[in-house]
Formats: C-alpha cells, structure tokens, sequence
C-alpha cells in the first residue's frame, strides 16, 4: 500500500462535510469505518455529511440510544452505528451484529473500542481531535485495498 494515513488539519464545519461527501463518493457496499474521537470531536458531524451525501433528505442523529439507526433506503444500505453507551462488547450479538455484517451495508461505527471482538474488521480509521482554536484535526488510515484505494483517491 502506496499511502497508509492522510492527515487533515485546521477543519472547520463545512470543510469536514466537504470531505465526508468525498469519502461517500469513493464508498462502496461493504466497506466499515470506524470513527474515533473523543465527545464532541465531530464523528457524528462526518457521519451526518456522509450519509447525506449518499442521498438522505432529513436528520441524520446520533444513535446513542438505539444503538444503530439504519439508512435502508439508501445505495448503498447504510448502517450507522454508535457504540458509546455498549457495557460489554457481547451486547453487539443480543442486536444481531452479525446480521449486518451479512447484509454488506456500508457500515460507520462510532466508539469502536466499545464493540472490539465482535465488529468487523475497518477499511478505514477515521480519528478526529478538537485542536485548541475549536478547529478539527482529521485522519483518516486504511487498513485493507478497498481502504487505501479509497486514500489513493482522496489524496
């Protein structure tokens, strides 16, 4: 693999939807990434420029509660996960986890620490920090082809 990481620094708001649209242009069915950061670092902002890039009209909220809020009207199905509030990594079995899996849905997964054993393995880590003037500091690192393809194209 050419490029393994791609770092974005000094983001604003808009600049970081700019690049979930990107990414979403560049996604294909099956790929999972896993967004990290710490509360408030922008991993559901992404997601929300991702999913509504892929074409969903409306809200895109974060499913601290519920788990996993499905975008099944979308091509491809996407499932959007957050994992923040997961006591135990086997809870991802009692909402079927492998389910999912099998449906080759793009797949975001907030908090993937939360899940580690029962999730699938990431195309692309994605880890957002607030730098100190508010702004945001991304990166994104590939962990197979489809993933660094994927940062070939973004690069």
């Amino acid at each position: 693999m050419a490029n393994t990481e791609l770092l974005f620094d000094q983001l604003d708001e808009s600049a970081l939807l700019r690049i979930a649209a990107k990414l979403a242009s560049l996604a294909s069915a099956g790929l999972v990434i896993y967004l990290q950061g710490t509360l408030g670092a922008g991993k559901t902002t992404f997601s929300r420029g991702f999913i509504q890039a892929l074409g969903h009209q409306g809200a895109v909220k974060s499913p601290t509660y519920t788990l996993v809020e499905p975008y099944t009207h979308l091509t491809p199905p996407v499932f959007h996960f957050d994992l923040y509030r997961l006591a135990e990594p086997e809870e991802l079995e009692y909402i079927g986890i492998r389910d999912y899996v099998e449906q080759q849905a793009l797949m975001l997964i907030e908090w993937p620490q939360q899940g580690v054993g029962f999730l699938p393995a990431a195309d692309i880590c994605l880890s957002l920090r607030v730098n100190q003037n508010a702004s945001r500091q991304l990166t994104l690192q590939a962990n197979s082809a489809a993933g660094q393809n994927i940062l070939d194209q973004i690069a």
